[in-house]
């Protein structure tokens, strides 16, 4: 895939809106838009204007809240004023309310709004699946929960990244409608990034089973093992619902087979892994969105990862000095 030819090609610099540049998930899509595409401008925000995203935007703007008042407006005033040409949310919140306001906006790389307030309820998901014969954990509201299965967990039904889970609570009873209840099956857990294309077809998924710290996987694995398990589920999915670009799609391998828990209509966190196993989706969707080409093959290669900390160092600079780029700062 000639990504500098394409940008040639282009005889303009396009711009990219990356949100979330706070987390591994949008730190993870700049990195890969960095190693595909240097010349691209990037305009990263953020709820607070400094974090390791910083290192890797040509222009840091701090946003509000997805669900706060002003995000509306201030995505207008953004987009406006550098430009942009395609937006890539990070985290589900902002696929949702930036897909409420998405005519006023360049194309945003994300679920229409039906489909993405589904996935971002994890019990509206459960409900959703059922109705289309979807296999999915099983779910119930709090207050109609009355022991129904032996195992079970507590969750935010809009958590991220494993926040706020409760195993097996004796008091369920006095959580709030903001939380559900969940069967805790017993099994492997696996993460399966799948890409859906301009035609609506998949293109391509990649398996991994991994660890996670505090939501954060931080060893991962390629598998085949369950790919003939998986497929059926994501392309009923697809059959049932809008999708549109990168999602992903947890699971747990049970005795009885592959069994869903929430489903991500995002780019996930491991796309700077994956990228390097030959599932590259920063690619696919910048392919598809912003130089309408067709995405790049997907070619799974077999293979681990194990996730390290490092260090941006901005020697003779504050924390209040740190802008954007990479000018007197380097990873160490």
């Amino acid at each position: 895939f000639p990504s500098h030819d394409i940008l040639i090609e282009n005889k303009q610099q396009k711009t990219i809106w990356v949100t979330g540049i706070g987390g591994n998930v949008g730190q993870g899509i700049l990195r890969n838009i960095r190693s595909s595409f240097p010349e691209l401008r990037i305009v990263g925000s953020n709820v607070n204007t400094v974090s390791a995203g910083n290192f890797w935007c040509d222009h840091v703007v701090e946003m509000p809240f997805a669900w706060d008042v002003g995000f509306h407006q201030k995505s207008i005033d953004l987009v406006k004023e550098y430009n942009v040409d395609l937006i890539i949310p990070s985290t589900d919140f902002e696929v949702y309310y930036l897909s409420l306001i998405a005519k006023d906006l360049p194309f945003v790389v994300g679920c229409p709004s039906f489909e993405a307030g589904i996935f971002l309820d994890k019990m509206q998901t459960f409900e959703a699946f059922k109705k289309c014969r979807i296999p999915f954990v099983e779910s119930f509201e709090v207050s109609a929960f009355n022991g129904q299965v032996a195992r079970y967990l507590a969750k935010p039904k809009m958590g991220r990244g494993s926040r706020g889970l409760l195993f097996q609570p004796v008091d369920w009873k006095d959580l709030g409608e903001e939380y559900m209840i969940q069967e805790w099956a017993e099994g492997k857990e696996i993460t399966t990034a799948f890409y859906i294309n301009k035609d609506r077809q998949l293109h391509g998924h990649i398996t991994m089973s991994r660890s996670l710290q505090n939501g954060t996987t931080m060893e991962c694995e390629v598998t085949r093992e369950y790919d003939e398990l998986v497929e059926p589920i994501i392309k009923a999915m697809n059959e049932h619902f809008h999708l549109v670009g990168s999602l992903n799609l947890q699971s747990i391998v049970t005795s009885n087979g592959i069994v869903p828990f929430e489903v991500n209509a995002r780019i996930s966190g491991t796309n700077s892994v994956r990228s390097q196993f030959g599932f590259d989706d920063v690619q696919y969707l910048l392919a598809e969105y912003l130089f309408h080409q067709p995405a790049p093959p997907v070619n799974v290669q077999m293979g681990c990862a194990v996730r390290v900390i490092m260090d941006i160092i901005y020697p003779e600079k504050t924390l209040r000095e740190i802008g954007s780029g990479k000018e007197n700062a380097y990873l160490f």
